[in-house]
């Protein structure tokens, strides 16, 4: 037996989870239909598989119409959920893993124009910022219905077979109705702490007269709103206190903040550049006064700080839910003495920012998370090994000489640069962003042990490569900022490029033109506000920074909303020209014709990316499918067979910005799945 404090056992009832180490709830918005069908299945799968004590399905799983799935959540109110549920409890049982599922309802947190149109509802008429629904006022009618639906949908659960459920309370309803600041009903329902809580109670007891005493029932609340006129500490104690003493449930799942803004979300759930574990104490603190099961899970990425967890006796059962976004194979390589090779999880929160834009969970850096169906997270061998020549180790082809080296090929990259890392890099010269290096450093790591050749300060030409008598080709060379825009003008300005990586230093009167809406823009903004110059940023959108998704620009908002910064969304850079010792630049509109100018000392523009495709192109003539990719057989998870030049010695691909400007989750997913098939 192991005396690693994460893989003890932990009994839970009559449940001995196999180790301390679960999924918390969360809803990688994989269903079809509503349903946990086969992709569902098999993102769960793969994680039990690797030996994950307990993996808690969906968050927030429907219980009712009027909780619409806004993040395509389970719909646990149809019966017909639960044969696909007792597939996935039965897949995973088979490898020692306990199942539960969280249920709740959405109130106010949803909008009345998803599902079924009906109002929204909740405790009072306030509207969530988040959503922007203003819900109906929850009636007496209501109550009744909605604990029915609470109890009918725990039913189900335990019919599917799983080994438990737990309640959602932190900015749903359950919690709508515990807070003073949402709860503006009369008694009995409204006003005292005790009113406050008897809806939560009334649907606790309906579930277990329903499930009966030995189903499995925990509450996944929040401790402390962190708010003016929110729940407090000492009220979060209480209902700690009262969760405990009613005998309803089993275990408490502790969370500390608010979720109905973007800034309090990314608080609770934090990213990169915020710090690891911040409510760990706090779960803590409660399991110590409280002496109850306790779970706990928040920004813990990290193997160390999960350990840590448990072995200081703060939680019970702690959560690495990104972690295992980003790796699904942790507890495996735990037993195995190979942390080491664990992919870090760096916080880019690239995950959860696509589900609250309607799209579904994708880790940054592991491309097969959420595509378990169709992408290995283990890369069989090929059956011919071959010589495989990559040109650029920025995400993109150090992904595709990983996969290429765990094929069994003979690889070789060659890098301009003097170190790896391409665009990665250069973000990573924030401080805040630094935990980004992690996706490049892991395939250094990766491909130093598969014997990956890389030779760096190599700026490499056709003949360079034809040299290599390579077999298959890759370009990866990413891409530089565009330099031709503003039509008049542009020899006067500098990218976001320049400020970032320090070659040109912040002026005193700046402006931020920001066509491309992404990172490079806001970073170099921070930098240039820390300065003290005067900056307005610009973009002819209507909304500034559209592809910096909401929980990703909350802690930019936190350092650009200063008295030296602007923000200017509609108007367009139009020309710069010399005006004496200053810049005047023209600034216009897409919406009507506009003449404005500012007088300036810097301009800073971020039109984004140019592919570098000049390699690319003097390579086509050599090889024999002149860069053609069949799109199909990608698709299908099929090799490329392509030719168009029976004479050409090599196949030739390029992947990433080399193509087209996207992002690194793109990179890297063009890398795998063209190479996992080589």
């Amino acid at each position: 037996m192991t005396n690693d404090p994460l893989l003890q056992p932990f009994r839970l009832k009559h449940l001995t989870l196999k180790n301390r180490l679960m999924m918390t709830a969360h809803e990688p918005a994989y269903p079809e239909d509503g349903m946990p069908k086969a992709r569902y299945r098999e993102y769960h799968v793969e994680r039990a598989r690797a030996g994950i004590g307990l993996t808690m399905t969906a968050g927030s799983a429907a219980v009712a119409r009027d909780s619409p799935p806004v993040f395509n959540n389970i719909l646990a109110y149809r019966d017909e959920v639960v044969p696909w549920l007792r597939e996935l409890a039965d897949a995973c049982h088979e490898h020692g893993t306990a199942v539960m599922i969280q249920l709740t309802h959405l109130g106010r947190r949803t909008r009345w124009d998803k599902g079924d149109w009906l109002p929204a509802v909740s405790t009072s008429h306030r509207r969530e910022a988040a959503h922007r629904a203003f819900p109906k006022r929850v009636e007496a009618w209501d109550i009744e219905r909605l604990i029915q639906d609470y109890a009918d949908a725990a039913e189900r659960m335990q019919a599917a077979g799983l080994d438990g459920i737990e309640l959602q309370a932190y900015g749903h309803l359950l919690d709508q109705f515990w807070s003073p600041l949402t709860n503006t009903l009369d008694a009995p329902y409204g006003g005292s702490l005790d009113n406050r809580l008897r809806f939560g109670f009334e649907v606790l007891s309906a579930i277990r007269q329903r499930v009966g005493d030995d189903f499995i029932v925990g509450v996944r609340y929040t401790g402390d709103e962190r708010l003016e006129g929110g729940l407090t500490a000492e009220e979060g104690l209480e209902i700690s206190h009262r969760l405990k003493a009613s005998g309803l449930v089993d275990f408490l799942n502790v969370v500390r903040g608010h979720i109905d803004t973007d800034p309090g979300l990314t608080d609770v759930i934090p990213i990169q550049g915020m710090p690891s574990a911040p409510h760990l104490d706090f779960a803590g603190e409660i399991k110590r006064r409280v002496d109850f099961p306790t779970f706990h899970g928040a920004k813990i990425q990290d193997v160390a700080t999960a350990r840590h967890a448990i072995a200081s006796g703060k939680v019970d059962v702690v959560g690495m839910t990104r972690a295992h976004m980003a790796d699904p194979h942790i507890v495996r390589k735990i037993v195995e003495g190979r942390e080491e090779t664990i992919r870090p999880c760096v916080g880019a929160n690239y995950c959860l920012d696509r589900i609250y834009q309607g799209g579904a969970a994708y880790c940054i850096h592991n491309a097969a998370t959420g595509r378990e169906t169709t992408l290995p997270h283990t890369i069989p061998k090929a059956t011919q090994q071959r010589r495989v020549v990559i040109i650029g180790a920025g995400p993109a082809g150090l992904e595709a000489a990983r996969v290429a080296a765990e094929r069994g090929h003979r690889v070789l990259v060659l890098e301009a640069a003097s170190d790896a890392g391409g665009q990665v890099r250069l973000t990573a010269q924030s401080e805040r962003r630094r935990e980004m290096l992690g996706i490049i450093d892991w395939r250094l790591a990766q491909c130093e042990a598969l014997g990956v050749e890389i030779r760096y300060n190599v700026w490499a030409e056709a003949e360079d490569v034809l040299a290599e008598a390579p077999e298959v080709v890759i370009v990866a060379t990413g891409g530089f900022p565009a330099e031709d825009q503003p039509a008049q003008g542009h020899d006067l300005v500098i990218t976001s490029w320049d400020i970032l990586s320090g070659h040109v230093a912040p002026g005193k009167r700046v402006l931020l033109f920001d066509e491309a809406g992404d990172h490079a823009a806001l970073q170099a903004a921070e930098i240039i506000a820390a300065s003290g110059a005067e900056l307005e940023i610009m973009t002819p959108d209507r909304t500034f920074s559209a592809e910096i998704m909401a929980m990703n620009l909350v802690p930019y908002m936190r350092a650009l909303q200063r008295p030296n910064v602007t923000f200017t969304p509609t108007y367009r850079l139009d020309s710069v020209r010399r005006d004496g010792g200053e810049l005047l630049a023209t600034i216009g509109s897409d919406y009507l014709d506009l003449d404005h100018q500012r007088r300036l000392d810097q301009v800073v523009v971020n039109y984004g990316i140019t592919p570098m495709e000049e390699l690319y192109v003097a390579l086509k003539p050599h090889s024999r499918n002149a860069g053609e990719v069949d799109y199909d057989a990608l698709i299908a998870g099929k090799p490329q067979a392509v030719t168009r030049n029976p004479a050409g010695g090599f196949q030739l691909f390029r992947i990433g910005d080399a193509v087209a400007p996207r992002n690194t989750h793109a990179a890297i997913y063009d890398a795998l799945r063209l190479v996992k098939e080589l």
